[in-house]
């Protein structure tokens, strides 16, 4: 027992400092559409600038999906259940029982999507697309909710095609298909000498929160000192792009494998709209988002914010 206890021991020593000298696993974040869409614009400039390093925090990509409950459950899945998910993917999760914190707010508007369609339509306004087909990506998807939110407002009907993705909307468009389809940036920055603005969001709805930082509330309960670094560096982000757009728009296409130019007229227009939160909660953009859900049958009743935001980690 004497020797098999040295060995050990020795053991111990030989390893203790090899094991201390060990760097821990680098982590990665769940962020919806990433590479495709500019929510991730805050993510990848904290990723090249250092701001999660800075932190102590080893964060080295990001996971991503097309969005909707598939972004929802790879946070769930990961080793660092933390990300940026639409809210109606995180409300719909705890419809489900599943208990998360929100914890930042992160797209702070829909005001960047627009419809649009061709230069010889001869459609110029929402009005003009009464019992016209216009497109939108998916049943009960944000395009969707939209579209019936802006024509209820005019009083119109128009026949609704469901085109499976923005990119399968414009070809729609092309092909004379539909008169009209969503676009949103950067996707609009780089087509938009092929076609004309029919409506802008914008300019027809008030500010809706797309996007928000969520959790487990099991891990925010063991771990609130590293939801608070991660949701700091984000907002250090966040504050970069708003006052670097050239650089950021560099930082962007390297990660995202883009056009340079189209990522930059995209950053511009978003800025322009204020569109990246710092992290705040706008409690009156986030129930206008339920109000949509609510028309399109994603959500029944008001939300109880108290119940499913936490404001601590912003601290």
């Amino acid at each position: 027992m004497r020797i098999v206890y040295r060995m050990a021991l020795l053991v111990a020593l030989l390893l203790g400092p090899v094991l201390a000298l060990r760097p821990a696993l680098a982590e990665q974040i769940t962020v919806t559409h990433w590479g495709v869409l500019m929510y991730g614009a805050p993510y990848a400039v904290a990723i090249e600038k250092g701001f999660y390093h800075e932190a102590g925090l080893d964060i080295d990509g990001v996971l991503t999906s097309k969005g909707g409950g598939t972004t929802m459950r790879n946070v769930m899945a990961s080793s660092l259940p933390y990300g940026e998910v639409a809210l109606s993917a995180a409300l719909a999760a705890m419809k489900q029982g599943i208990e998360l914190k929100i914890i930042h707010s992160g797209v702070r508007t829909a005001g960047e999507i627009l419809w649009v369609t061709t230069p010889d339509s001869g459609i110029a306004s929402v009005g003009d697309l009464a019992g016209r087909k216009v497109a939108f990506t998916s049943p009960k998807s944000v395009t969707d909710m939209l579209l019936t939110m802006v024509t209820d407002k005019y009083g119109i009907k128009v026949d609704t095609v469901a085109a499976g993705g923005i990119g399968g909307g414009l070809t729609m468009v092309e092909q004379k298909a539909v008169v009209a389809a969503p676009v949103m940036d950067p996707i609009w920055a780089k087509v938009s000498s092929k076609f004309k603005p029919v409506f802008l969001v914008k300019d027809e709805l008030p500010a809706m929160v797309q996007t928000v930082g969520v959790t487990t509330l099991e891990y925010a309960n063991a771990n609130t000192y590293k939801l608070r670094k991660l949701v700091q560096a984000r907002r250090k982000g966040v504050a970069f792009v708003y006052a670097n757009p050239e650089e950021t728009a560099r930082i962007v296409a390297k990660q995202y494998g883009a056009d340079e130019k189209v990522i930059l007229g995209a950053i511009r227009n978003l800025i322009a709209l204020k569109y990246w939160s710092a992290g705040e909660f706008e409690y009156e953009a986030m129930d206008h988002m339920v109000k949509g859900l609510e028309i399109v049958g994603e959500i029944q009743g008001k939300v109880d914010w108290s119940k499913v935001v936490d404001e601590s980690y912003l601290k």
